[in-house]
């Protein structure tokens, strides 16, 4: 464990951008440790301090078995790309994981709320680190734990209690993603150059990925979990519905209670493996295994170069755990991998990557730049201030001719991805722009956000519009003037944000008209998106173990003019 924290308070205010977009430490206030970089004064050197900043991170993952805390400090560095300029985590060191915990139910719909407090009361103790100590960080409900009726509740409690927090319940879409990232079957796929599949299985579910090139491409979840079935001492003590079901396919009629032999726990565990194999190997599948897929089916899946395992079951499948926890975790970890050995799974096994953690590594890193040009703003009282706004960036290139349709189809399937219902989630289109700010450009570009977002323009709901070019005047004048949409707009240039960035907005500052903008970042351990032409790499080593994760913010002021 790296060394204590110091009892003083440290908060995002030590990071607040000055004039300019200077980072300026408060005086006397910098106790964030830098570097030990050479003699040089490096503690009193501005330059060097605009540029590098260190912040405590804690990332708390209550998922359908485990739940786990891991408390990160994590060192920034701002690298110039073209005209912005944007934070990259350079190095990272865990002060604190903690061991994982199963997961309390006080029943089959309800999570123990006070008993994952104190789990994650103990593990604040044991890193020794106050919540006033924690800049920024995340909890995220994944797996079963999800369809508790009060997981959300949950969530919120945890987070009040941690400090300054970004709350996402990740559902099975962004899960998928987090496990597949986390895992790092995203790098696998950048530095092999062909697709790999990341196979996520957890205690209640199995979440699937195809990765090309370091980007997912298509996820998937399927209803197969090693622990939907719990026996203590040769007898049924948990039986989720799926559990049942999946038995049952199996040919054994079992309530909670009953007596079962270890032979037919392998024959259960025997059944799901091949259920798994052939959800992923053939084209149409008994009418068992289409029941078990809880999204659409994974599409089919060719001329991929490996498959990579992660989730609590992947610890059995790579040989790195034989303890038996009493569940079917450590059954289907050996079947599965059986069926890899025997080539039933027609493609290569890749090493492991990181397994029981994966989906809490996913969103371990930061990406961030802190610049602003111009905000548009129709109603500045309706519209801020706005919390943990969650971003979307619908996959669209914006540097050619802008086809409204096409920009319409790319927000409504990121909708779809990220679970989200269009007109009852509120969140903040992220979109990358190139080229000239043509009208026939703009205009289109509106015309699709106006025909992607039904609902919210039907019931005047607030739109919140963040981009990377200038254009913020003209396209938010366009939608309010032009297409006289009654929702109340906000539009953000000259920021870049991505996937799993949730963004604050504060209130307008007088005489300036800026906005204070700060951008929590759910990014990955293996950054999918990889530096862009004329940028730097992360520089840091991909061979060491992750922290998990965590929101960051960092403010800085959009300065600009309103309608």
């Amino acid at each position: 464990m790296a060394e204590p924290l110091g009892a003083k308070k440290h908060t995002l205010v030590d990071h607040l951008m000055g004039e300019g977009g200077v980072h300026a430490h408060a005086e006397g206030e910098h106790d964030h440790d830098h570097d030990d970089l050479g003699e040089h004064d490096l503690e009193n050197d501005a330059l060097w301090q605009q540029d590098h900043i260190t912040l405590v991170s804690v990332g708390i993952d209550i998922g359908s078995s485990g739940t786990q805390v891991i408390f990160s400090r994590v060192y920034m560095r701002r690298l110039a790309e073209e005209l912005t300029s944007r934070y990259f985590v350079v190095k990272r060191e865990t002060l604190y994981q903690s061991p994982v915990a199963l997961t309390p139910y006080q029943s089959d719909t309800r999570i123990d709320e006070r008993a994952v407090g104190d789990i994650v009361d103990a593990a604040y103790t044991a890193a020794g680190i106050h919540p006033d100590q924690i800049d920024t960080g995340a909890v995220i409900l994944t797996g079963e734990a999800l369809r508790r009726e009060n997981a959300k509740a949950i969530a919120d409690v945890i987070a009040e209690m941690g400090g300054e927090f970004v709350c996402a319940a990740a559902g099975h879409h962004m899960e998928s993603l987090l496990a597949a990232y986390g895992s790092g079957a995203a790098k696998a796929s950048h530095d092999l150059a062909k697709p790999v599949l990341n196979v996520d299985i957890g205690g209640g579910t199995t979440k699937l990925a195809l990765v090309e090139g370091g980007r997912v491409v298509h996820t998937a979840a399927i209803h197969i979990g090693g622990r939907l079935v719990v026996v203590d001492e040769g007898r049924i003590t948990r039986l989720d519905p799926a559990g049942r079901q999946l038995a049952k396919n199996a040919g054994f009629q079992w309530n909670v209670g009953d007596r079962v032999a270890g032979a037919d726990l392998d024959r259960l565990a025997g059944w799901m493996a091949d259920a798994l194999v052939a959800a992923l190997t053939q084209g149409s599948t008994p009418a068992p295994v289409d029941a078990l897929w809880l999204t659409d089916a994974l599409e089919p899946v060719e001329g991929i170069a490996g498959v990579m395992f992660s989730g609590g079951v992947a610890e059995y499948v790579y040989g790195r755990e034989e303890r038996d926890f009493g569940d079917l975790g450590r059954r289907l970890g050996h079947a599965m991998r059986k069926r890899v050995d025997a080539g039933l799974l027609p493609f290569p096994l890749l090493p492991a990557g990181e397994c029981i953690r994966a989906t809490a590594i996913g969103a371990s890193e930061y990406s961030v730049q802190l610049s602003g040009n111009t905000v548009y703003i129709s109603n500045p009282a309706a519209l801020l201030p706005r919390k943990n706004l969650q971003v979307l960036q619908p996959d669209i290139s914006l540097d050619g001719a802008i086809d409204a349709a096409r920009v319409t189809q790319a927000i409504a399937r990121h909708f779809e991805a990220f679970d989200l219902v269009e007109g009852q989630a509120q969140v903040a289109l992220a979109f990358r722009w190139q080229g000239p700010p043509s009208y026939a450009r703009l205009a289109a570009l509106a015309q699709g956000i106006v025909a992607a977002l039904p609902m919210t323009v039907l019931e005047a709901k607030p739109l919140f519009l963040v981009l990377d070019g200038d254009i913020a005047h003209s396209l938010g004048a366009l939608l309010k003037e032009e297409w006289g949409v009654a929702s109340d707009v906000l539009v953000i240039d000259g920021i870049s944000l991505w996937d799993f960035d949730y963004v604050d907005l504060g209130r307008v500052r007088m005489p300036s008209y800026t906005v204070p903008v700060t951008i929590k970042s759910l990014v990955f351990s293996e950054d999918p998106r990889g530096p862009r032409p004329g940028s730097h790499s992360h520089g840091h080593d991909h061979g060491h173990s992750h922290d998990h994760e965590h929101g960051h913010g960092h403010h800085h002021h959009a300065p600009g003019g309103g309608a």
